[in-house]
């Protein structure tokens, strides 16, 4: 089973790479980001709590989240693997994870991880919130705070994946094509 973690910043091209590897490898996507915003927008009791933390670029919670991601996984159960998209975030979240595919008699293959540098990310978000809609990336504060959390929260994640050797660092600037063979060529290794 083929199970990567996609890791990066918010506009790091973790859901354009997500599509495109999911039809190479044939593969489950677990956006978390998705997850949210369908209950968002469904106005679910989940999705009205996730949406009070989102607004304000801070994290779900860990409970909130790791359920709603083991329940989506759950409607897969013939799964080939799975690209987690936005998840694992902290180590709390890696480290149950890995307690839930073990499972499934399973585990992470590697974490793919689009490393791009801070004003690209914010030129990407900008540009994202005219053509998408997106509330969390139209405000430069709320942009801001997403990759301060990122940075302080999500970033250490890392080292728990490279104390595993899971660790696989790609350089997602560039053109979507020229970024996806990167990866590829990773996931080939």
């Amino acid at each position: 089973m083929l199970n990567i973690v996609l890791f990066g910043p918010p506009g790091a091209g973790k859901g354009t790479q997500a599509a495109k590897l999911l039809e190479k490898f044939n593969l489950v996507h677990l956006s978390t980001g998705d997850i949210f915003r369908s209950n968002i927008k469904d106005a679910t009791e989940l999705g009205i709590l996730a949406k009070s933390y989102m607004d304000k670029g801070q994290l779900v919670p860990d409970a909130l989240t790791i359920d709603m991601l083991q329940s989506e996984a759950d409607k897969h159960p013939h799964a080939n693997g799975y690209i987690f998209d936005g998840f694992p975030r902290t180590h709390p979240q890696a480290q149950a994870l890995d307690d839930f595919l073990a499972t499934k008699n399973t585990g992470i293959t590697m974490m793919l991880a689009l490393e791009v540098n801070e004003e690209e990310l914010k030129n990407r978000l900008t540009e994202r919130a005219k053509v998408s809609g997106r509330s969390d990336d139209a405000d430069p504060k709320i942009i801001q705070k997403r990759i301060e959390v990122y940075n302080a929260e999500t970033m250490p994640v890392k080292s728990y994946y490279q104390a595993q050797n899971k660790y696989k660092g790609v350089n997602g600037v560039g053109s979507v094509d020229v970024i996806f063979s990167a990866l590829c060529t990773e996931i080939s290794k």
